[in-house]
């Protein structure tokens, strides 16, 4: 397929920039597969619209305050970090942004000067290998210095010195997140409060966790012409046995399993491919789900909306029909609904 046959036209200004003061007070625009049609509700109707026998499955990675902000060493020059991945002790996998290219060798001090970087690899498109040597724990630096890896649609003052940081590292986190590792956040679970999880248990529908850490590869455009010509970026996912055993006990009682975002689905379709079940399993996950995939471990999906083009999109549209998506985005941007991490969401039954 062509990558062009995902595009769809957005209006700017429908891009949230800000989180609602509510979580659960965002719309839901909810698409059937069945037939294409469409309703528009509200999270907090989540618990009506599901049955008493299906399972939410959630991803419980927390995001890591890994965007850092220094100057180089040598000529005091603006620099901006991201750190992805440990690779090593002290090493870690990052984009690194300056006035002048990034070299093998060149250092620079971030964190008001409590952690010193140095290149150790470049790997292209500002990708690098960097050691760190802190002052302190690393996890205890970025708590006080760094900011949330916010995506680059979502405009935010550089330094860390935005007036919004303080809300940013609360907001761009799901209400369950608890084992840190992510640079993005899974954030069709930004929508839930603890009343909402509440109401869901009260109905009887069950929850489960997983993790996935979302890598910065979840922003990365598709480039390629044609959709199967592109890569995914890999992503470490953990299924614990109590999370496997409580889908299947669902399944086996005629429950549906809703998935809550894209990071949990790719999770579970990923873990039923490689062992044609669904186990306690972890491992990397670069499997890349576009049309005319054939879903095997997921029957609902709750996601935000997408941008133009991206593997995001795609996957959505692998679920309920590229047609029906693109009709059901048309719908959303002439509604004004709130698009992006920070936006509203849809149901796809």
């Amino acid at each position: 397929m062509n990558t062009a046959d995902f595009n769809y036209h957005l209006p700017p200004e429908l891009i949230a920039q800000q989180p609602l003061e509510k979580r659960s007070d965002a719309r839901m625009l909810v698409l059937q597969r069945s037939d294409g049609s469409i309703t528009h509700r509200n999270v907090r109707e989540l618990p009506q619209l599901l049955r008493s026998s299906d399972i939410l499955v959630v991803n419980d990675t927390r995001v890591i305050p890994a965007r850092i902000f220094g100057r180089r060493a040598d000529t005091g020059g603006r620099v901006e970090v991201l750190l992805v991945e440990q690779t090593g002790t002290n090493e870690w996998d990052a984009f690194y942004k300056a006035s002048a290219p990034a070299r093998q060798g060149q250092q620079a001090l971030l964190a008001d000067e409590h952690i010193r970087a140095e290149i150790i690899a470049v790997h292209g498109e500002g990708r690098v290998s960097l050691r760190l040597e802190c002052s302190a724990p690393l996890p205890e630096l970025l708590e006080i210095y760094g900011t949330p890896p916010l995506p680059p649609y979502i405009r935010r003052e550089r330094g860390g010195k935005n007036t919004r940081r303080a809300d940013d590292i609360i907001k761009y986190q799901t209400v369950y997140a608890c084992n840190p590792g992510a640079v993005a956040a899974p954030t069709a679970g930004l929508h839930f409060t603890p009343q909402l999880l509440q109401e869901l248990e009260a109905a009887g529908i069950m929850r489960t966790a997983l993790t996935l850490h979302v890598g910065p590869g979840t922003f990365k455009p598709v480039k390629a012409d044609r959709v199967e010509e592109h890569t995914m970026e890999a992503e470490r996912y953990i299924v614990a046995a109590e999370a496997a055993d409580a889908i299947n006990r669902a399944r086996a009682d005629g429950g549906r399993v809703v998935a809550v975002g894209s990071t949990v689905v790719r999770t579970l379709e990923t873990v039923y491919q490689r062992h044609g079940a669904l186990v306690a399993d972890s491992g990397k996950s670069d499997l890349f789900i576009h049309p005319p995939y054939q879903f095997k471990a997921v029957d609902i999906m709750l996601t935000n909306f997408h941008l133009p083009q991206s593997t995001l999109m795609m996957m959505i549209c692998a679920l309920a029909g590229r047609e029906k998506v693109l009709a059901a985005y048309e719908e959303a941007v002439r509604l004004h609904y709130r698009f992006y991490s920070y936006g509203d969401c849809m149901l796809i039954l």
